[in-house]
């Protein structure tokens, strides 16, 4: 029985904020007292293997939805194939100020400008400990917003030693819009540098903890094609072990002058869906099936995640869909895309 549906009418008559943390420890509350086995029961499996990981099904969270791991078991019962949490950084922050989260419903999209809020790479890192989780949990890294750009690579460096022994793959966030300058490590020799020394701390560390942890880039939706191209190529240069495609948006397009289009931030939900498509359909012809693409955005159907899949992606991730559509979106995922 899915609740969402009648649940989600008092919700959204809450600021979206306060309405995401009631949410979340509502959950947890439900989990704790075996509630969420009873509403949400154990989705049958279809694995997808990539990157020396076994996904018990394509559809996975999206970083964001629990930045700080406070919520991993409770997240886990409604039946996502994996889990990805974060984006942590090497120090705890507030993020931006307050409203910086909005709800444009007549689209069913969300503008955020949260400017990664979080407890710390160190608080995240013992909610992990702590959590009874045993599925696929990627950690998504990324940069204090004090930190100068040119220095950016040393807090990924900082991030990537402190999660490196406690996730299933780490996924490096340099595509928010929502930390000053961020972006730019997207590009030119930028990427180059950071991707490099990235690959090389990867390979001491997995002589160090013995085992190997897959490095996973986010990249952003509003690249164009030649930065889509140079990116692909570095991915393939470097042995990068896959991509997330992508992050929120910073066009407006086809908004129609909403109210809160003017609000800076990235966009996701609905609006974003073709675009998004369309960097995995470019992104997949670069890089001929040897780096696994895992698409997010604009995902708000089990026809949406299918034509993901369709043109190049092997995973998908929710965020703006499980807000608007609910838990069963999982499922229908699920059950409509099986492999035969």
């Amino acid at each position: 029985m899915d609740l969402y549906p009648l649940l989600r009418p008092l919700l959204f008559s809450l600021d979206p904020e306060t309405a995401h943390t009631v949410t979340l420890k509502a959950l947890k509350a439900g989990h704790a007292t075996g509630l969420t086995s009873v509403l949400y029961p154990p989705i049958a499996g279809d694995p997808v293997n990539i990157m020396g990981l076994s996904f018990k099904n394509p559809v996975g969270l999206a970083a964001g939805l629990d930045k700080n791991g406070d919520y991993i078991d409770a997240l886990a019962a409604l039946g996502f194939g994996f889990i990805e949490i974060g984006t942590a950084t090497p120090n705890p922050q507030s993020g931006n100020p307050q409203p910086r989260l909005f709800r444009l419903p007549e689209f069913e999209a969300i503008i955020n400008r949260m400017g990664f809020n979080n407890k710390g790479i160190d608080y995240l890192l013992t909610q992990v400990k702590q959590s009874q989780y045993n599925g696929i949990l990627g950690i998504n890294i990324g940069k204090n917003a004090d930190t100068p750009i040119e220095n950016a690579t040393d807090d990924y460096l900082i991030g990537l030693r402190k999660a490196y022994p406690m996730a299933s793959y780490v996924a490096i966030n340099i595509s928010s819009p929502n930390t000053k300058n961020l972006r730019q490590l997207q590009q030119g020799n930028e990427i180059k540098n950071l991707i490099s020394q990235l690959k090389e701390e990867q390979l001491k560390l997995q002589q160090i903890h013995s085992k190997y942890v897959p490095l996973v880039i986010k990249i952003a939706p509003d690249l164009s094609s030649e930065e889509i191209s140079h990116i692909a190529e570095l991915l393939l240069e470097f042995a990068v072990d896959g991509v997330i495609a992508t992050n929120t948006t910073i066009t407006r397009d086809g908004l129609n002058n909403h109210p809160l289009a003017n609000e800076a931030g990235g966009l996701s939900g609905a609006p974003i869906k073709n675009k998004a498509t369309l960097v995995v359909r470019e992104l997949a012809g670069h890089l001929n099936g040897k780096i696994p693409i895992i698409a997010a955005g604009g995902i708000l159907s089990a026809d949406d995640a299918q034509e993901k899949l369709q043109v190049g992606a092997s995973l998908v991730q929710l965020y703006s869909g499980l807000i608007y559509r609910g838990p069963q979106l999982i499922s229908d995922i699920v059950n409509q895309c099986k492999t035969p």
